[in-house]
């Protein structure tokens, strides 16, 4: 690889910021990173509100893929579990971390990944339901015997009839669960997380999310848990993602990831420029195509205007904004595209209170990390229960502090509540679920994400013609949830961009295996061959 050469990264989350850090310790070329907030980690922050910290959306430390898991604990080693070494242990494989001669102690260390149980549940009929839904006993006495005995023919049915072919959403969800199944727990709920209906939603989204769970799955994975289990198995990759029970966790949440990947790529003397917009991106003609010769960005604080020139561009802004800014502009056809794509926005409203009504049958505070809520008659899609994320995110031990989660779009007029409004509204939706009494609240913020959800609908079906035109590009790589467009987890966008950083190492042209890898179905919720990546000269990040 050539010395001298330069990348210039758009976005400081997971894939911008692992794009850099892959740059830096395994290539010669020297990358500068824009970031128009000033915080690291993009949705993966930890917002930090008076030494109470909120996990935007919840970010479970999981990945199905040894190249990631291994990244993360070279960043943050893992705490000691059960009096054991500091290993892990998934796909038959044992990685020891070596970054300390002692398992961590997160009491007395805070660059530590903690073990954390994972439980989530359904919050319908002002009572729990497991996650995802089993057909145990406690499940069908709280339904009714009639409403189960739907629920099975409905199931049944959908086993012995599915429907093909399989376009939307709410054909996904029917094929897996039944009919009944869907209207009872899932049509509601989605609606409310996207604001349109389940049959205008593309079934790529089920595919990529959710691919594999069904009542049979669940059924067989309860099976599974009765069954003798090796210990310390972290990484389960024979589990679905949404039944993994054990994940690895930051100490002080997913932004101090990011903020110790920061710190190492700056050390390693490149830049991370905060609150720098990109407005501009100019390009080309190439002899195989185009490519990116610059981009122009300017400060929001000071308004100053500034141009970045590179051999390399790493783009994670939404796509959106990208084919907006290019110049000369992009053909009308792929304008067209791009200018349709939708984006949901998201809302939390962190709320410190000294108790809330959420107790198991000892009394103590419920042990759910987040929770669904399928009430028809509140806003709020989901609560979070940071207390039970990491102990080390609530400020003053015996506080409870929890986060609503409202999704809208910043068109709706939930986004233009003022901050007093939505704490109205997220005390009086506690209220009437019985969750909380307003008079125990003794603190409260509110955070708006724009953009949190690329979309599936709007002109998301005509996507691939804005995929074929970026893809000229010699030089310009997509990666991420944004940049690509792709609902993603955050170990998923950073194999966006390490793989990025093997196709200039190797040369590869095409984008194929970077699109590939945002086929989910093949990464997220199935089991997969994954092949080894060669080894290549890394530097220590011990």
């Amino acid at each position: 690889m050539e010395q001298g050469k330069r990348a210039v990264i758009i976005g400081a989350g997971p894939a911008g910021l692992t794009a850099a850090f892959e740059l830096l310790t395994r290539t010669r070329i020297e990358p500068v990173v824009l970031e128009k907030c000033d915080y690291m980690g993009g949705i993966s922050r930890t917002v930090n509100y008076k030494g109470n910290r909120i996990d935007i959306g919840g970010h479970r430390f999981f990945s199905k893929s040894d190249r990631v898991m291994q990244w993360w604990l070279k960043i943050l080693p893992m705490q000691a579990v059960d009096g054991e070494h500091t290993e892990i242990t998934y796909q038959r494989q044992t990685t020891r971390v070596a970054a300390h001669p002692e398992p961590s102690d997160p009491e007395r260390e805070d660059r530590v990944m903690l073990v954390r149980n994972r439980k989530s549940r359904i919050y319908f009929m002002r009572q729990f339901f497991e996650y995802p839904i089993t057909l145990s006993g406690d499940t069908l006495k709280k339904l009714g015997l009639w409403k189960t005995v739907k629920i099975g023919l409905s199931y049944i049915r959908s086993v012995l009839f599915p429907i093909k072919p399989e376009t939307n959403l709410e054909q996904f969800f029917i094929n897996r669960f039944g009919r009944e199944l869907y209207l009872t727990f899932f049509k509601s709920y989605t609606e409310k997380v996207w604001g349109i209906e389940c049959s205008q939603i593309s079934a790529e989204w089920g595919a990529q999310r959710i691919k594999g769970l069904s009542i049979w799955k669940t059924l067989t994975h309860i099976l599974k848990k009765m069954l003798p289990k090796k210990k310390g198995d972290i990484a389960q990759k024979d589990v679905e993602t949404s039944l993994i029970e054990r994940f690895l966790y930051p100490k002080y949440g997913p932004g101090q990831m990011w903020e110790e990947v920061a710190e190492k790529v700056k050390s390693r003397g490149a830049e991370i420029l905060t609150h720098w917009n990109v407005e501009t991106i100019e390009h080309s003609p190439s002899q195989t195509g185009r490519k990116v010769t610059a981009v122009v960005a300017r400060n929001e604080q000071t308004g100053e205007t500034r141009r970045f020139t590179g051999d390399y561009f790493f783009s994670t802004m939404p796509v959106k904004e990208l084919v907006a800014d290019l110049e000369p502009p992009a053909p009308p056809a792929v304008r067209e595209v791009s200018d349709g794509l939708m984006y949901r926005d998201f809302i939390t409203v962190g709320i410190l209170c000294e108790r809330i009504k959420l107790r198991d049958s000892s009394g103590k505070l419920v042990e759910d990390n987040w929770i669904y809520i399928q009430e028809p008659d509140v806003l709020v899609g989901r609560l979070q229960i940071f207390n039970n994320w990491s102990p080390f995110l609530v400020a003053e031990p015996g506080k409870v502090w929890i986060g609503l989660e409202y999704f809208c779009n910043d068109t709706d007029a939930l986004w233009h509540k003022s901050e007093a409004e939505m704490i109205a509204l997220a005390k009086a939706e506690l209220a009437s679920m019985n969750i909380l009494d307003p008079q125990d609240v003794e603190d409260a913020t509110v955070i708006h994400m724009p953009k949190t959800y690329p979309a599936y609908f709007g002109t998301y079906d005509r996507f691939p013609q804005v995929i074929s035109w970026m893809n000229e590009f010699d030089n310009l790589f997509l990666v991420g949830r944004n940049g690509m467009h792709k609902y993603n987890n955050q170990d998923h966008s950073m194999l966006t961009a390490m793989t990025a950083v093997d196709n200039i190492i190797d040369g590869v042209r095409s984008r194929d295996n970077l699109w590939a890898l945002n086929t989910e179905q093949e990464y997220h919720e199935e089991k997969r061959e994954e092949k080894p990546i060669e080894e290549r000269e890394e530097v220590s990040v011990g």
